[in-house]
Formats: structure tokens, C-alpha cells, sequence
């Protein structure tokens, strides 16, 4: 029943935010270009230092020389979180509302590098690596950091708009505010999920195509 209703208040959120979601994911998938593009901006040497740096890691995961799942998953976990935090707090602070552009744009950017990367220097072994390493983790994690992201803009501009109209009532705000932290433990379990994916079933694909 209460995952039902879950489903209904993010539905309806959906619905009533369509153009924030849609510039939201817009925004991210400029990021992804973006990062794409500035693998070719690089010098000789930077991408002669970041190759020695990938083979030297590709060594170590074929030789069982990488952290443990269970290490693997808590860093996982708490950078996810921590950066959904950053982006949530940024919609109660008003004030960070450009912040939250930032950071969903620069993990747009972090991932669309990752996999340009990759494939410039391995081709399409590069783009089995990255469909094997990154795709299944962030099948989960891009859609949470956009729901966020609009979320905690849609939160920011309807605090706006209240206190500048005035319009402002104990009981919605105590409302809009349950709703909002809801959504935010939402992510979190969702981030959980994709940390799993990304200690426990990533590496194993890794270990897999790079033998």
C-alpha cells in the first residue's frame, strides 16, 4: 500500500514538473556531450598519463588486486549520497539553486569523459568495458540524480514563489517539506540498489571482458 502511494506522489510529481524534468535531463545530457568532447581537448601527454593509469588498474583488477565488494559498496554508497545531499540541501537553500545546474551538469560530465575515454583509447573494446563497467550502475543512478535534481528545483521555486507572495502556511510548508524529505529517502534507497550493482555485479563484468 505505501509503495503504492509512493508511486501515485511520484507520478503525480512527474506530471506536474514535466518541463523541469525535461530541462533537467536536457542539462545532463549536455554534460555527457560535453564530457565527450573534452577527451579530445587533451594534450598527448595527459592522455599518455591517464593510459599508464588505466593499465595499471586493468593489471591490478585482473589479478584480484582491487578493494572488496563490501569496501567497494560503502564508497559507493556514501559518495552517491552525499552528492544527492549536496543537491537536495542546495533546494531548501534557495540560494544554491544554480549549484544544483553545476553538479547534475558535472556528473553529466564525469561519465560522458569516463566512456569517451575509454573508447578512444580501446575502441570497441573500450566500449564493451564501458557498457560492462559503467552502463549498469548508472542505469539506476542517472535517472535518481535527475529525479533530485528536478525535485529539489521544483521544492526551491515553490519556496520562492510562497515567500514572495506571502502565501506561506505552517501546515502546506510542514506538508511540501514531508514530501520533500520522502522523496529524498526515495534516492537514497535507490542509490543503495546502485551501489550493490556497482560492487558486486561490475566487477565481476569487468574482470570478464578485460580476460
Amino acid at each position: 500500500m505505501q509503495k503504492k502511494l509512493s508511486s501515485i506522489m511520484i507520478g503525480r510529481h512527474v506530471q506536474a514538473n514535466a518541463s523541469i524534468y525535461l530541462f533537467v535531463s536536457v542539462l545532463f545530457f549536455m554534460g555527457v556531450v560535453f564530457g565527450a568532447i573534452v577527451v579530445n581537448s587533451l594534450s598527448l601527454a595527459q592522455k599518455e598519463d591517464l593510459a599508464y593509469y588505466l593499465q595499471q588498474f586493468f593489471g591490478q583488477v585482473s589479478t584480484g588486486q582491487i578493494a572488496n565488494s563490501e569496501d567497494l559498496f560503502w564508497q559507493s554508497l556514501m559518495h552517491n549520497v552525499k552528492y544527492l545531499g549536496c543537491m537536495w540541501l542546495f533546494g531548501i537553500s534557495i540560494i544554491g539553486l544554480p549549484l544544483i545546474f553545476l553538479f547534475l551538469f558535472m556528473k553529466g560530465i564525469v561519465i560522458g569523459f569516463s566512456v569517451g575515454f575509454l573508447v578512444q583509447q580501446m575502441e570497441w573494446q573500450g566500449f564493451f568495458l564501458a557498457v560492462a563497467t559503467i552502463l549498469p550502475q548508472n542505469l539506476i543512478i542517472i535517472p535518481i540524480f535527475i529525479f533530485v535534481a528536478a525535485v529539489s528545483i521544483a521544492f526551491s521555486l515553490q519556496l520562492i514563489k510562497k515567500i514572495f507572495m506571502k502565501q506561506t502556511s505552517q501546515f502546506y510548508i510542514s506538508a511540501f517539506f514531508s514530501r520533500y524529505i520522502l522523496f529524498f529517502l526515495l534516492a537514497a534507497v535507490m542509490a543503495t540498489a546502485a551501489a550493490g550493482i556497482e560492487a558486486y555485479v561490475s566487477p565481476a563484468f569487468m574482470k570478464w571482458v578485460i580476460k
